[in-house]
């Protein structure tokens, strides 16, 4: 018997890499970050479902992919990440309307900056309930349909805030709520191994969206600014378009033997 040649008998990689035929959901993809991976999913051949708390904005990026790639669907949602009954009407209503859910970006999130002792309990609630509970939340709803099918990819949005302590801004809810993200997806990639499902997660460094460039303009972004490039060895923040690669990569084929993952895409911040 001749054994099986992978190299010469698998699909080649960039037929791996395509995710057409795969149906993907973006949270928090009204804007920025979000907003970008859903245009990089859609770009892929990828089905994207546009969600967001602010259905203008889904609606108008769902519009934006539709334009952009006329041989995928898309469809906008309002959602409450972190309501569990809507993220569970979340998965169902994009299962409805195309049969599956392959690939999902639990995204949404917010940040804050505040020094800890001026921080008040229901700032630190909310941070955690936003940018942690909500991935828990999708990531199980998520998880329950793509069992059924034993495949499927969750990617969660964290932060290289995870792993450090940023300087010079106060923000010890966010970082915490983001280390908690790398934890919960180790825990969910080897967990959900044997059922089929991949969990990994994306660590930004410092990216400029339209909200950070608002912030930068402040008195105190003035300040934080030029710290941060002194600490990028690239000497740029990241684009937003600079994350897309690394979610498709994560979200296709190519990447069927990665889980309990991150990947950090930081211009080498974390480095020093």
């Amino acid at each position: 018997m001749v054994d099986r040649d992978p190299v010469l008998n698998s699909k080649s990689i960039m037929e791996r890499f395509s995710l057409k035929g795969k149906t993907a959901l973006v949270t928090g993809a009204g804007q920025g970050i979000g907003r970008a991976l859903a245009h990089g999913l859609a770009d892929a051949g990828a089905d994207v479902a546009v969600v967001d708390i602010n259905l203008d904005l889904a609606q108008s990026v769902s519009a934006e992919i539709l334009k952009r790639n006329s041989n995928v669907k898309s469809i906008a949602l309002q959602i409450d990440v972190t309501n569990p009954e809507k993220v569970n009407h979340m998965v169902d209503q994009i299962v409805e309307n195309w049969g599956k859910l392959t690939i999902a970006c639990n995204n949404a999130g917010i940040g804050q900056w505040v020094d800890t002792l001026d921080m008040s309990y229901s700032d630190w609630q909310r941070m955690i309930r936003i940018d942690l509970d909500s991935v828990f939340l999708c990531s199980q709803a998520e998880a329950r349909h793509m069992i059924r099918n034993k495949y499927g990819k969750i990617i969660n949005t964290a932060s290289m805030s995870g792993y450090i302590a940023n300087y010079p801004q106060g923000q010890s809810h966010y970082n915490t709520a983001k280390a908690g993200v790398l934890s919960l997806t180790r825990c969910l990639g080897t967990e959900w191994a044997e059922k089929g499902i991949r969990v990994n997660s994306l660590s930004p460094g410092y990216t400029r969206t339209s909200l950070v460039a608002e912030l930068l303009k402040t008195e105190l972004g003035q300040k934080v600014g030029p710290i941060w490039l002194a600490r990028i060895p690239q000497n740029r923040m990241a684009e937003v378009t600079d994350l897309q690669g690394a979610v498709n990569f994560m979200a296709s084929e190519a990447s069927d033997y990665m889980t309990a993952s991150d990947i950090v895409v930081d211009g080498g911040y974390l480095a020093w």
